[in-house]
């Protein structure tokens, strides 16, 4: 029986900072390693992180917060990792290898690693020493903005090992948030990945003007490329109409808060990859995973018209209307 973990969550944006509230309704301490001091110094202060989710309520009493990686990494025992992956290599290519021996190490990236084309899980462990027995992932389908407004939400926790998925996820269920575990970890993590892909595809359609019968085809479409590629990386039963699967992928290809469809749509409007970006002020996960996902599908050879088209307009500056009308024929 699993006891008195400490728990550590690792960024500071939204993600981190909800996922940081959440676990303040169970656990007496939480470790947070956030890179910004000032940020820190406002949070202790006033109990909100003023750059993200700045209307979420935090606990600071059961907080310790540092801007010293190495440090948070070796209080805890479980760590829960919610740095973009387009940040990951950089903030901890400095870090102590040897600091996070012995650590399960819990993905809420969503996204792979740009400089070394690796999914998370894969990362950790080639890259920090971290056996795969002790790699899990946390996915929706849950907004950020939406857990800092208390509305229900779901989690579901993936890992190797059950006795460590039932730890984390009682450690992040309270009044407003249940939870479901799985050993589904690679399945998880890549549905995760994709769903961003899809909800950008998403929102071009959306900047386009297409409406929701052509966007019901879309996400129906996306499903089956989810489960083409799981399937075919890591054959498993799977029902991928769970909220893991089909679930976080209908909530971040139309939600208002999916900054992926956000990101999609001002493309589709007319916006450079670059200037959306800009205009965001907020990472879109998809648009660094489509190229990964491109790079790890010459060794699969699935069909994913999907992500082909969202990889054309992002990196081929393909047009939107022409690639997205011959993605339309290629949909049923």
């Amino acid at each position: 029986m699993l006891q008195g973990q400490n728990i550590g969550v690792i960024g500071g944006g939204s993600w981190a900072t909800a996922l940081v509230k959440i676990l303040c309704e169970n656990a007496k301490e939480i470790y947070w390693w956030n890179r910004n001091a000032e940020s820190i110094a406002f949070i202790e202060e006033h109990g909100r992180n003023p750059r993200y989710l700045s209307g979420a309520e935090l606990n600071i009493e059961r907080i310790n917060m540092s801007t010293d990686l190495n440090y948070i990494v070796s209080q805890c025992d479980i760590l829960i990792m919610a740095i973009p992956s387009a940040f990951i290599f950089k903030e901890l290519e400095n870090t102590e290898k040897a600091v996070f021996k012995g650590k399960n190490m819990i993905s809420a990236i969503k996204g792979i690693i740009p400089e070394e084309n690796k999914l998370p899980a894969i990362y950790f462990h080639e890259n920090l020493g971290i056996p795969y027995k002790q790699i899990g992932i946390i996915c929706g389908p849950c907004h950020a903005e939406e857990v800092a407004m208390e509305r229900l939400s779901y989690l579901t926790i993936a890992h190797p090992v059950d006795e460590m998925a039932n730890y984390v996820a009682e450690a992040l269920t309270c009044r407003y948030i249940k939870t479901v575990v799985s050993n589904d970890v690679i399945g998880a993590e890549v549905s995760a990945i994709l769903k961003n892909v899809f909800a950008v595809a998403s929102g071009i359609c959306a900047g386009l003007g297409y409406g929701d019968n052509f966007q019901a085809v879309l996400v129906s479409n996306g499903i089956r490329e989810i489960r083409a590629f799981v399937d075919r990386i890591k054959p498993l039963e799977r029902d991928v109409s769970a909220s893991a699967y089909l679930g976080d992928l209908l909530v971040t290809a139309y939600s208002m808060f999916s900054r992926n469809r956000n990101f999609g749509s001002m493309i589709g409007k007319g916006y450079s990859v670059k200037a959306a970006h800009v205009e965001m002020d907020m990472v879109a996960e998809g648009y660094y995973a489509v190229k990964g996902i491109v790079e790890m599908n010459k060794k699969y050879q699935v069909e994913m018209p999907i992500t082909q088209a969202v990889y054309n307009v992002c990196y081929e500056k393909i047009s939107p209307a022409i690639e997205m009308k011959i993605l339309s024929d290629k949909l049923s």
